[in-house]
């Protein structure tokens, strides 16, 4: 296993360097699912650190890949606008993009996301974590030891889903339609989940009903601490479009499911793949902040947000052009070596374990980044007093994205309680 990946990174090296640099394309889904990307972005860095792409399925951007850019670009957003969406992908359909307030600029994106910021406020959280532990400590409970499964779709999606579904006040039987859904929306046609665009609409759909009628429901109710409820009767959302309404849930879906799920996954792959510093966790659990931390920068979940540029513009000596589609390469500027000292080591203690790009900068900061370590920090707490380790037993098999950096699946081996 081990050297099949070795020499499919020394393959995606050779030719990441032999390409002429003005073909280099590195929103290629396939190195996403290989884990062969690294050396694009690492050559980038070195030679051509805010890149012009040409040609490729998703037309000619640019692809910003160093920290300090990354930064610039995001916290600029009268220049880098993320209006129209934020992926590099266009969003097809009839209506054009999905609104939502992650793909808009201010003062409308201030006024949206205040109104569901209640919901990760630091006052909600010490409401949900006793729920969020008791749910981990369940699910945790309920594993096989000694035989194979899958931790992705026993831990993984269930703790992410469980929690989703309360911040959504859904009934729980229902929370693996989240799952599924969030699943559906990232999805590339004909990569094993969806075969054609109508698919996808089609779920779309019943997705739309089932939370339209969540809506209704709330929007005829008492305000309660819930999302939907928050929408329905929050002053800058109760008004708004169905679409946008929708477009809302699909940001709040997406945001709140992929992301935690994925890194919960790389978490356990990390440890694996870093023993030693496995073995530095189990002998020192106050670890664990500094580990979800450095996981979180080690994943990357999302490795990318677009912009359109407002104006021309020169940027560290590229000219870019009013309506230019800019890439901030967040799993690049993570890799960044002039900013983070030995980024391709994953080290749990380090001294600035906050220092990644993952939840973005500036006015689109991840708003649920708090409960995203918290139910990171639990499951790692839950799992060190049960489990000596969980082993992974076998490659585990990627996400066809460029957008969701994450595992479809991955089977470990539990070999004994504590």
């Amino acid at each position: 296993m081990i050297a099949t990946n070795a020499e499919r990174l020394a393959a995606a090296r050779a030719e990441a360097y032999a390409l002429p640099l003005a073909e280099l394309n590195p929103a290629r889904p396939e190195q996403f699912q290989n884990d062969t990307m690294w050396p694009y972005f690492e050559r980038l860095r070195a030679e051509d650190p805010v890149h012009y792409t040409a040609e490729s399925n998703y037309g000619p951007y640019w692809s910003i890949t160093k920290y300090n850019d990354i930064m610039a670009v995001d916290t600029n957003h009268t220049v880098f606008s993320s209006e129209g969406g934020i992926t590099i992908a266009s969003q097809d359909g009839e209506q054009g993009p999905l609104p939502m307030f992650i793909a808009m600029d201010p003062p409308k994106h201030d006024e949206q996301r205040k109104t569901v910021n209640p919901a990760v406020s630091p006052f909600n959280l010490a409401r949900l974590e006793p729920l969020i532990r008791e749910r981990a400590a369940k699910i945790l409970d309920s594993l096989p030891i000694g035989e194979e499964f899958d931790w992705v779709d026993k831990v993984s999606m269930e703790l992410t889903a469980m929690t989703l579904a309360t911040l959504f006040d859904m009934p729980q039987e229902d929370r693996r339609k989240l799952t599924y859904w969030s699943d559906v929306v990232t999805a590339v046609p004909g990569q094993g989940l969806i075969d054609t665009l109508e698919q996808k609409f089609a779920i779309f759909t019943e997705y739309h009903a089932y939370f339209t009628e969540l809506w209704n429901q709330r929007v005829n109710a008492e305000p309660g601490n819930d999302l939907i409820s928050m929408l329905a009767h929050g002053p800058a959302t109760r008004n708004m479009s169905p679409r946008e309404y929708f477009g809302n849930i699909v940001l709040l879906t997406v945001g709140g499911n992929d992301t935690t799920r994925n890194t919960i996954t790389g978490s356990v792959l990390a440890l694996n793949q870093n023993p030693d510093q496995y073995a530095k966790l189990r002998a020192n659990p106050d670890l664990i902040t500094s580990m979800v931390s450095e996981t979180i920068r080690w994943q990357t979940p999302l490795p990318h947000m677009r912009r359109i540029a407002t104006q021309d513009i020169e940027f560290q000596g590229k000219q870019i052009r009013k309506g230019d589609k800019v890439v901030m390469w967040y799993v690049s500027g993570n890799r960044d070596d002039t900013v983070i000292e030995r980024p391709n080591d994953y080290i749990i203690d380090r001294a600035r374990p906050r220092q990644h790009l993952s939840f973005g900068f500036g006015i689109h900061r991840c708003v649920g980044n708090r409960l995203a370590e918290l139910q990171l920090t639990i499951i790692w707490q839950e799992i060190l007093k049960r489990f000596p380790t969980i082993q992974v037993v076998a490659e585990p098999k990627r996400v066809f994205s460029t957008f969701v950096k994450g595992y479809e699946s991955m089977r470990v081996v539990i070999p004994s309680r504590v």
